[in-house]
Formats: structure tokens, sequence, C-alpha cells
């Protein structure tokens, strides 16, 4: 028998998705939803309508399907309604400025949902409403959408695509004026706007009406040239690149990077790079990856290598399917191949780009308002590179969107910010993208491998003199994957009261903890008054535990994915070279966490797969 509590839900999600099969002109989703109603698919039902996607900073990220809780055309026309209406708010001359749109190539035929598609809807909503909306006509990366909003002066930006994330999802991103992602209390002011605006707008189903609109602008080919003209501010080998002996293997992992890291290429003069065929063209289906995501390392990277040994390429640059990361991997002298993390591509373009910078700006005094960024679960490497070279070092918390309004603020007050970068393959080399961008990444990394190799340099040999210019930075980073919120609370909650009440864990195996910081609560055992210096955010779990050996290792939920992810880094002073023994240090303190701290049996965790 079904409890009070469960009947009174039944009817609640009955009535949600009876105001659904009202508003719903998408035959697709409505069959779905008269078929669950009339078979009274309870299961299923909870699952359409159980929840709305919660709009966060990250925007939208959801599978798409039918109902509330999914990607379709209904929640994209309500979501559009609500960020429209919460634009109109902001700004006064929102109807002069517009708004930018972009899309990548996800589909989902079943639901018949489309980037392309969404991108129309909601294009449809702000012309409905005398907004001019400049809407790309075929695919781009993401950072043109940031980069379309600060060089067209317009007062928002949205991309419509779920990156990395696996064929079902889909994703709406957010872009403010400023040509940063979103943070708070935007997220807060937009969620409450959707739900005032859930009822579609008379025109809201009509997107044939954007195409005879005069407030209808295509950008794709004047973006597509500027920015291409300011990336080429970077380049400062132009007679290496024309010469240069080096081959380099590229992939787009069947989504859109393909023609736009061939056209970076050619605006550096470099001959263009070997695409791999069977990934160069976009494909919602993803069909030669598991997950398409350049992050997990060799296996998304099959096909590259094996084209690079057919046409004798020492690097290989992969970008995830919205082409806003960059992965890069290189050839060893063993025949190996070398993949490099975040962390390590990261040291290897903040070492880069300050060099280049440094080549250009002889005046010593100019090193005063210079500044990089990463966050905080990422290396520390920028750190000690600034406090050897005289610039500023800042850390933000995880993820671009606190790293690209934070540079902006810097470049506001008449700062250099020459670069940004987060471990998980994400790289800000030029800040006309206020956000990570794998398209600039790819070319500006291959221009630094030209440049060393007439110097009879790799990138991997290059990485170990930046080490022992600056010390070594060992890092580690994996996850567990968990689909239960309530296990993953418990986990942390058992964290923060550890040996009775409010108390965190004094060791780790045989590490000694010297310091926890935690940025779910506030507290920070470092700080004179204990509060943590970074913003705090009760509604993600994150905490970071110092040890006595000089590690520093954070664990935390992620935003868009169910998984539980932890970072770790053991720094050494210059000098100290002896890498192997950093390194089994680092494994065996990484051991005891997942241990000690996850708990993986007794938690049911699965371990990042192999």
């Amino acid at each position: 028998m079904a409890t009070m509590a469960e009947a009174e839900e039944y009817q609640r999600i009955q009535g949600a998705a009876s105001d659904w099969l009202l508003w719903d002109k998408n035959s697709k989703t409505r069959d779905t939803v008269k078929y669950l109603l009339a078979n009274q698919n309870t299961e299923e039902l909870r699952k359409c309508f159980g929840s709305r996607m919660e709009f966060g900073t990250a925007g939208l990220r959801a599978p798409m399907g039918t109902g509330t809780s999914r990607m379709n055309d209904l929640t994209i026309i309500q979501t559009t309604q609500g960020f429209c209406r919460y634009l109109e708010k902001s700004f006064g001359d929102l109807k002069k400025r517009g708004v930018v749109i972009s899309y990548d190539a996800r589909a989902h035929p079943s639901s018949g949902g489309s980037s392309k598609r969404f991108a129309r809807l909601a294009a449809t909503a702000f012309i409905s409403q005398g907004i001019p909306v400049y809407l790309f006509s075929n695919i781009t990366p993401t950072p043109f959408v940031p980069y379309a909003v600060t060089h067209l002066k317009l007062s928002a930006g949205i991309m419509v695509t779920a990156s990395h994330n696996p064929k079902e999802d889909n994703g709406y991103k957010v872009y403010w004026e400023n040509g940063a992602q979103i943070i708070s209390p935007h997220d807060k002011g937009i969620a409450q706007a959707i739900e005032e605006n859930l009822e579609p707008w008379p025109q809201a189903w009509d997107d044939s009406l954007i195409d005879k609109s005069p407030l209808l602008h295509d950008p794709y080919a004047s973006i597509n040239k500027d920015y291409f003209k300011d990336i080429q501010k970077h380049c400062f080998h132009r007679n290496i690149n024309k010469e240069t002996k080096l081959k380099f293997v590229h992939t787009s992992v069947h989504g859109v990077g393909h023609e736009f890291v061939q056209s970076a290429f050619k605006a550096f003069d470099f001959s263009p790079p070997f695409a791999v065929p069977e990934q160069k063209d976009p494909d919602p289906e993803f069909p030669t990856v598991k997950y398409p995501n350049p992050e997990e390392g060799k296996g998304v990277l099959t096909l590259s290598f094996a084209l690079a040994e057919k046409e004798g390429a020492q690097i290989i640059l992969a970008n995830d399917p919205d082409a806003d990361r960059l992965a890069v991997a290189e050839k060893q002298e063993s025949g190996e191949w070398k993949v490099f993390s975040g962390n390590e591509s990261g040291a290897l373009l903040g070492w880069w780009i300050f060099t280049c910078w440094k080549k250009q700006n002889q005046e010593p005094a100019a090193i005063k308002d210079v500044y990089m960024l990463s966050s905080t679960v990422s290396s520390k490497i920028l750190r000690a590179i600034a406090l050897k070279e005289g610039f500023h070092f800042e850390e933000t918390l995880t993820g671009f969107k606190w790293m690209g309004n934070r540079a902006k603020q810097l470049m506001d007050q008449g700062k250099t910010v020459l670069f940004a970068f987060e471990e998980a393959i994400g790289y800000m080399c030029s800040p006309v993208v206020l956000d990570k961008d794998g398209v600039s990444a790819a070319v500006i990394t291959a221009e630094m491998s030209a440049f060393l190799e007439t110097k009879k340099l790799t990138l991997s040999q290059q990485l170990k003199n930046i080490y022992n210019e600056y010390g070594y930075h060992v890092t580690k980073a994996s996850y567990f994957i968990c689909h239960d919120q309530k296990i993953i609370k418990e986990l942390f909650e058992k964290l923060r009261n550890y040996d009775g009440k409010n108390t965190y864990p004094k060791t780790c195996g045989r590490f000694a903890v010297s310091g926890v910081r935690d940025l779910t609560t506030g507290y920070d055992s470092n700080q004179t008054d204990k509060k943590a210096v970074l913003p705090t955010s009760k509604s993600s779990q994150m905490i970071t535990f110092t040890f006595t050996n000089g590690c520093v290792a954070t664990m935390r939920t992620s935003g868009t994915e169910p998984k539980i992810k932890y970072y770790s880094e053991l720094c050494a002073p210059p000098g100290n070279s002896d890498f192997e023994k950093l390194k089994k240090e680092l494994d065996e303190l990484v051991g005891a966490i997942e241990k000690y701290f996850f708990e993986p049996e007794k938690n049911k965790l699965q371990p990042k797969p192999e």
C-alpha cells in the first residue's frame, strides 16, 4: 500500500504531467507523457517530473528527454523566458544591445531535441520580446560566445552544449555582459524568474518568426574573422612556425573543433595539423569513444596515436566536443606516448606565456601589474614561478566562472592577466576570452613545441626544466562515482565529526594532518579567526587537508557529474629533484585518503573506470 505521502507525491507528479500536456507542442515528448499517464508508469513519471532541473552558476546540464527534469523544447523555452525577464530587469538598454546564442552538434532524435533546435527556441523567446539576437548560423566552439559578448558589447550570451558529458546530455551555459560565466546571485535571480515564467509566451513555439525578423543577426563570419585576428597577438615565432618540421595530430572527438583549430594553425602560419578522419566531423553519437572526454586519457586518444604513428607526428592535440578544453600528448624517446595532465600543461603554458611576455616587456617595473590565476584544486606551480619571477599569482574557487570574473576585475584595474588554468585541462591563454579556450590553447601549445624543438628540447624535457628551476610539483587526481546524494553527504559529515562532534581527522594512516579548510562550512584552521578567506558555498562539498609532509589534498563534489573528486599535490623547493621519492610518498598518501576518508567498500563507491 502506498503511504499518504507517496499518494500525495504521485498526485503532484500527475498534476505536473497534466500541466505539461497543456504547454508542450513537441509531438514526441507529448506522446511520451500521454503514454506514461495512460499506463500509470509511476517510476518513469517520477524520473521525468519528480523535480525541476536546477539552474545554477553553470546554467543547466541534464539528459535530453521528457519532463521538467530533462533538457527539451519546453524546459528550454521556460528557462529562456526566465532569463529574458531577469535581463530586462538588469539592463535598461537590453533592446539596444541584445544577446548572443550558439550551440554544439548534440542531438537526441527520440525526443526531437538538439542543440540547434534549443538555440533557435531560445532566440525566438528574445526576439518575440523585441530583443536583438546574434544567433550563429552554424556550430561554434564554446569560447566564441564569451568572445562575442565582449567583442560586440552585448548584455549576455548563451551556449547550448553539454561539453564532454555523455551523448544523452545537453546543457545551457550563460555568460554575463563582462564576458565571464555568471556567478551568484545571478543564478538565484534567474532560477526565480524561470519559476515565474513557466507558461510559454504566445509566440514561444513559432521559431519561423525569427528568420524574417530584422532583430536576428548572424555573427558567424565576422566573429570567425575577428577572433583569429585577435589571437594572433599571441603569435611570437611566425618564422619558426612556417619552417618547423614538427608534425601535429589534432582530434575534435566528434565535436565542433576541427575547422576552428585548422583556422588557428593557419593564423599562426603553421602547416595544417593531421586531423583524425574518423573523429573530425561532428557526430552526436560519438561512435568511436566510450566517453567523449579527452581528460580520460589514452582511451579517447587511441585513433590519434595510430594516425600520429602513421604520419610520424610527435605531438597530439585533442579538444573536447565543444573545444573549450585541450589534452596534449607527446611521443617519448622510448616510443611511448606521454599524455600530459592538466597541471603539467598548465605549468608549460604558464612558463611559455610568461617567457613570451618578458621578451616583449624589458621594462622591470612592468612586472608589478602582471597576474596569473589558477583554481584552488590546481597545481601551485604558477605560485612558485610567480614568487621567483616577481609577478602576482592568485587562486580562486574551482571553475572558470571564478577565474573569468576575477580576471575581468583585475583588467578593469589596469592589470595584465597573462594566463589562467584549471587542472581539468582548461586554459585561458588570451584575455579576449574570459573562459577556457581549447582553440587558442592548441595553437599556442603548437608554437611552444615548435620553438622548443629549435632548442633541441621536447615538451617533457622542458617540463623537467621548469620543475628543476621552480621546484617539483607532483600531483595526483582522480574520482569515485556515486549516484546517491545521501551517501555523499554522510561521507563529508563523517569527516567533519571524525573524533566526536565538530572535529576533523588529525591523521590519515601514518600521515599527520596540520590544517583543514572546509569551504562548505567556512572553517579554516590556518586562519587566526578560523574563517576561510575564499568564498564558501553550502550547496557543494569541499574540504582541503594540509599534511605535515607538505602535501595538500582536496575532496569535493562535482557540480555537473555524479562524482566525488580528489586532488593532491606535494610541492618541493627547487633543488629537491628526487621525483620518484616524492611520487612514492604522494601515492602512499593518496592510498591512505582513499582507504580512510572515502571508504569505498563501505560507501559502495565505484572507482574511476580504467
